[in-house]
């Protein structure tokens, strides 16, 4: 496959390729010119319209934003007959250039595809096994957004042979520097499959290091809301990954692809509620209890426990009129409510309405003549209104949590043959706290209340939620976000060799049907792209003690030289961590040193000794600002050019128990896409000592 550099014959396809390069960024630049034009005074009725109308418009000219250092095509296909076509001899072919975003001329004509559009498809899986009606299918190399280089793969032609695409090595390896980028120049086939997924069913994907699932993830959002934007534009859709961090870290990858209106959040910001601050911290142990499913069933227990049988007639006066509802009666719509196994506050708002028509029944028997405004009065009735609060009371969520939590006898109540003696006193605060603001919740008492919250209230669905990072997720967390989309589908991604939490993620038809997707079908990526071939072997030997059976990733990058691991006397540890930094600044791109949470502080100190300015996980990295000091429980989900990776040990020692400290150890060794140096004092974890798995080398 040939990859060619600027000509200067007079037949110059370069020259072409780049003077539609310009042509493609002036009509882009007319499509924005002619919406900042519009006036939409005389087409809006009132001030509320035209504030939504501007809203739209303006978010309409960010889409059609012209990123100088974005290539606005990187790809090009000749079909042997036009699309749709009958493929009959002679018939004439087309050309499409493939980009980001749609493009046309003043006549519009397209200039550029989205990639996205059915007729890009063969873009990304079009082969010579299968070539899928294209001739020729170009890819462009640039350099600082200029048009540099062109690559071509002559699909049907039987004598050229199948080979492996420079252009799409170089853009994978290029340096990192600031946010994540979109991949949308580099799908693979098999990427592309999960990408293209229709919007119906949900899609649960498995990958490991460097296999590309969060860009997958992302880029699957963009697609449906690309064929099913009017459905999501009124469900709405939402990102959720791990931490603030990570989600900086990928907030740019939508943007740059046009779209603008996705949600981010974290799964503590799903369960936030106004007025309770996260202020405490459970140990490990109580924590799982608290994430364990069998919560739902202590909370609905609880919950229910609050409707009480009516024992007394109720009497309810009209004008002069006075009419008796018995306590068998009463008793009857309750049993009806309960069986219907509705939300606890709407069977509260239906009973009135039930009782109110039992009084209407006797006032046409009486031979009244009553309307449905009768029945609204009878069902605010006081002497009504105070039944229904002494039958069926309302259920503060929070509340309901700070009783399980202090009180051992209502505890004990709801979680009989559910929870053990011992795992309720976990869950039981050794002080009880007085009121709501009071107390110091922690993470995992959010999520409950939010439980509570549902079954009192249901949660609004959206038309599509991505869940990143969600092998880590406790049960109680993913019913927290199924509940967000129980009416939409998901995409899950996930990695089980990565979990670092003692309720990490067994195996994904457990989490699955948490989440309320047990139907979601499972993908597994295994080609890594990011982590260098010895890399990823290096790390895959800790595989058999933290995720046993689980397939190692197959890298498709070997980068001889790529994996350092340097022994140094305790005392120089620091130093020589400094100086391997300083070493990986020589290279182009983003530096991550990784250490242990708690060798923070005396790394931050002697990087500033050195004179090394370092920014912290979050903060974007420009190119006189490379190098970020990232403790080990941030790294997951985040990517550096070179990795200085210090003392393996201490990350392994920072968490409670080996397992979870193998795994955190794995996400810290895979974080590197172009070189990895590990330092040590302490002896290296014996797991690591295994030689590397066939299928990682």
């Amino acid at each position: 496959m040939p990859a060619h550099a600027p000509e200067t014959t007079h037949d110059d396809p370069l020259g072409r390729e780049r003077a539609h390069l310009t042509a493609s960024r002036s009509a882009l630049r007319a499509m924005r010119e002619d919406v900042e034009a519009l006036d939409i005074r005389d087409v809006t009725a009132n001030w509320v319209n035209a504030i939504v109308l501007q809203a739209q418009i303006d978010d309409r000219i960010k889409a059609l934003a012209d990123l100088a250092h974005t290539p606005l095509f990187f790809g090009r296909l000749n079909y042997l007959h036009a699309p749709g076509a009958e493929l009959a001899e002679g018939a004439e072919g087309e050309q499409f250039y493939i980009g980001r975003r749609h493009v046309h001329d003043a006549d519009g004509d397209p200039m550029v595809i989205d990639w996205r559009a059915p007729v890009s498809q063969p873009f990304y899986r079009a082969s010579k096994k299968d070539p899928q009606d294209i001739s020729l299918r170009r890819r462009f190399g640039y350099t600082g957004g200029e048009l540099t280089a062109y690559e071509d793969e002559h699909l049907s032609d039987p004598a050229e042979a199948a080979a492996v695409s420079k252009l799409l090595q170089q853009e994978i390896e290029r340096p990192r520097v600031g946010p994540m980028r979109d991949i949308v120049a580099t799908i693979q086939p098999e990427q592309d499959e999960i990408v293209r997924s229709g919007l119906s069913g949900s899609v649960c994907v498995q990958g490991g290091p460097g296999t590309g699932k969060t860009a997958v993830g992302l880029h699957r959002v963009a697609y449906l809301l690309y064929a099913h934007r009017d459905r999501l534009a009124r469900t709405g859709t939402l990102v959720i990954g791990p931490n603030r961090s990570f989600l900086h870290y990928i907030e740019q990858v939508l943007p740059a692809l046009g779209e603008l209106e996705v949600k981010q959040a974290t799964v503590d910001d799903l369960v936030a509620r106004p007025g309770l601050e996260v202020r405490g911290t459970d140990a490990a142990e109580t924590a799982v209890v608290k994430g364990d499913a069998r919560m739902a069933q202590v909370l609905s227990r609880a919950v229910r426990s609050h409707v009480t049988r009516p024992t007394e007639p109720l009497m309810v006066v009209r004008g002069s009129r006075r009419w008796r509802v018995p306590a068998y009666e009463l008793e009857e719509m309750v049993e009806e409510l309960q069986k219907r196994d509705i939300r606890y506050g709407a069977a509260r708002e239906a009973l009135p309405q039930r009782i109110a028509h039992a009084v209407l029944v006797r006032m046409e028997q009486a031979g009244e003549a009553p309307d449905d405004r009768v029945q609204d009065a009878v069902a605010r009735n006081a002497a009504v209104k105070a039944a229904v609060k002494e039958i069926w009371p309302p259920v503060e969520p929070a509340k309901l949590v700070l009783r399980l939590l202090s009180d051992p006898e209502f505890l004990a109540l709801h979680a009989a043959d559910v929870l053990t003696e011992d795992e309720q006193k976990l869950l039981l605060w050794p002080k009880p706290f007085r009121s709501v603001k009071s107390a110091k919740w922690s993470a995992a008492d959010l999520v409950l209340i939010d439980e509570a919250a549902d079954l009192v209230e249901r949660t609004h669905s959206l038309g599509h939620v991505v869940l990143d990072e969600a092998q880590d997720l406790s049960p109680m967390q993913y019913r927290a976000v199924g509940r967000r989309c129980t009416t939409g589908s998901a995409t899950v991604l996930g990695d089980l060799a990565q979990g670092t939490t003692p309720w990490a993620t067994r195996s994904w038809d457990e989490a699955l049907t948490h989440l309320g997707k047990p139907q979601a079908v499972l993908e597994e990526l295994t080609a890594g792209f990011r982590v260098p071939r010895e890399v990823i072997a290096y790390a895959s030997r800790l595989l058999p003690s933290i995720s046993p059976g689980l397939a190692p990733v197959s890298s498709v990058r070997e980068t001889p030289g790529s994996l350092r691991i340097e022994e140094a006397a305790a005392a120089d540890l620091d130093a020589a961590v400094v100086g391997a930094c300083r070493d990986s600044l020589a290279h182009e791109g983003s530096i991550g040193l990784i250490a242990a949470d708690a060798r923070i502080p005396v790394l931050a100190e002697a990087l500033l000794a050195a004179g090394l300015p370092y920014l912290s996980p979050g903060e974007e990295t420009t190119s006189q600002s490379r190098l970020t000091l990232v403790p080990a429980s941030l790294a997951k989900g985040l990517e550096y050019d070179y990795v200085v990776l210090d003392e393996p040990a201490a990350i392994v020692d920072g968490e409670p128990d080996e397992r979870t400290g193998l795994r955190r150890l794995y996400v810290c060794l895979t974080r590197a896409v172009s070189g990895l140096t590990a330092l040590h004092s302490a002896p290296l974890p014996v797991a690591l000592a295994r030689p590397s798995s066939p299928a990682g080398v």
